[in-house]
Parts: structure tokens; C-alpha cells; sequence
């Protein structure tokens, strides 16, 4: 947001959504300097449209989804989202949710577990040994005894050649469950092009695939219609952009533009 009104002086009118109050409450600070050219709201970007009503807003310039979890949220203490830390099993980026991490793996059965780590973690070789050893050991209460049992479902070897931490794609699929991550990506860009004046854009930026794969598809079915599709291939983080920040080495950006 502060890169937007940067760039447009302050001249223009932003809205910010979040789930996560304490998102919001860091964003506050660091616009603090441009207080009257924004407003922030804690509710889901797939709830844009509450907003905008609220607002009497009927159209806009761009949207500018950023989707998934944060590194602010990862660093964040007590919320679960990362395997370095021992904590509760939580995951929410809101925490008025009901379901928890926790009520995931010590309540689904075998068969639901193993589907959403082999569907959201892309975990395609051991999503169900993966499952059968969470089931082994419930109740899982904590990160640790999450990681404990993904590592007894991963052969050595296998651990030790992957590049990133082993547990890090059943965390991953966790989280989307817990938050609806994916539904809420299709949500926001189906419903977006209706509140985009001629010429506005939509970017998204998403940190996998599964994110990815649902902006292309949902573009190319509005292309020609609603949108102009403006990156036939997402744009990728410069070597710069990763030397400042390592988990911007993921990062896919598409846009479009209204027709």
C-alpha cells in the first residue's frame, strides 16, 4: 500500500483488507504518514465487495491481491504457522475462526488428511503415509509433534534431498485448509472484473503453484470478454529482490486489465 501512495503522492484513495488485525495493526504504523489516503478493514480480500458497498464505491482503479501467509505472520509467536518453532497448533490468520490446525489433524480421518496434504501440499509420493502417522500419534497438540510425525513418514534419504524443509508442504496444506485460501482466490477473481472501471488492472501476487494455477485459469476463461491478459507468463522476483528478501525467491505475478 505504501508503494501505491508513494507512487501517486497520496492523490489516491486506497483500501486495505486483512484477516489478520495484527496485519493491519503494523500497517497502520507504517502509513502513518499518509493518514486520510487510506483505510484499512479486517475482512477478507474474497469480502471486497462488503467494503465497497459500505464505501458507495461501485467501481475502481486496480486491485492488488498479495495471497497466502506472510513473513510477518510466519515470525509472528503463538500462531503456528512455522515448523522452526515449537507452538500450538493454530495456522489461523483469523483468529475468530473455529477451525484450528489442531481440530485438522486430530480431527479428520486418514482419508480426508491424506487428500488436502496430497491436493494443497503437492505432496504426491507420501501424503497418505504422511496421514497414517499423524493419525498414529493423536493427539497432536503442537508444531513439534507435527513435524514429528511428517519426519517418520519421510524416508531419510528422502528428507535429506528435498530443498526445502521437509515438513514445509503439509504445513502448507494445513494452512490452506484451515483458511480456505484457494476458494478464496477464485472468489476474489471471478467477482473482480465486474468493479474494474475500463482500463483498470488486477495483479495478483501468489507464492505456489495451487495460487498460480487458479489465476491463470480463472484469466484465460475471462480473456477476450472481461480482461486483457497483460503477463502471458507470471513475472518473476529479480535476483535483487531475492538478495533482500528470501521468500520473495516464489513469488508469480499476473495482471490483466479490464476491457
Amino acid at each position: 500500500m505504501r508503494a501505491i501512495l508513494e507512487a501517486t503522492k497520496g492523490l489516491s484513495r486506497v483500501v486495505g483488507l486483512d484477516v489478520d488485525r495484527e496485519v493491519l495493526e503494523l500497517a497502520e504504523r507504517n502509513l502513518k504518514d499518509y493518514q486520510g489516503c487510506f483505510q484499512l478493514f479486517n475482512l477478507s480480500y474474497a469480502n471486497f465487495e462488503i467494503v465497497l458497498r459500505q464505501l458507495g464505491v461501485t467501481k475502481v482503479d486496480g486491485f492488488l491481491l498479495d495471497v497466502g501467509v506472510s513473513t510477518f505472520q510466519l515470525k509472528s509467536l503463538g500462531r503456528g504457522f512455522s515448523y522452526d518453532i515449537d507452538e500450538p497448533l493454530d495456522m489461523r490468520m483469523d483468529l475468530s475462526r473455529e477451525l484450528t490446525a489442531e481440530r485438522v489433524v486430530n480431527g479428520y480421518s486418514e482419508k480426508d488428511l491424506a487428500r488436502i496434504i496430497f491436493e494443497y501440499g503437492e505432496e504426491q509420493r507420501f501424503a497418505r503415509k504422511i496421514a497414517r502417522s499423524i493419525i498414529s500419534r493423536r493427539p497432536l497438540y503442537s508444531t513439534k509433534d507435527l513435524v514429528e510425525a511428517i519426519k517418520k513418514a519421510i524416508p531419510p534419504a528422502e528428507r535429506y534431498k528435498r530443498k526445502s524443509h521437509f515438513a514445509t508442504r503439509t504445513f502448507q496444506a494445513i494452512r490452506i485448509e484451515v483458511n480456505d485460501e484457494l476458494e478464496n482466490i477464485e472468489k476474489a477473481l471471478r467477482a473482480i472484473p465486474c468493479y474494474l472501471n475500463p482500463g483498470g488492472r488486477v495483479v495478483i501476487i501468489s507464492f505456489h503453484s495451487l495460487e498460480d494455477g487458479i489465476a491463470k485459469r480463472v484469466f484465460r476463461e475471462k480473456m477476450d470478454i472481461e480482461l486483457k491478459i497483460l503477463t502471458k507468463k507470471p513475472l518473476l522476483p529479480s535476483k535483487d529482490e531475492i538478495d533482500l528478501n528470501l521468500r520473495a525467491r516464489s513469488a508469480r505475478l499476473r495482471a490483466a486489465e479490464r476491457i
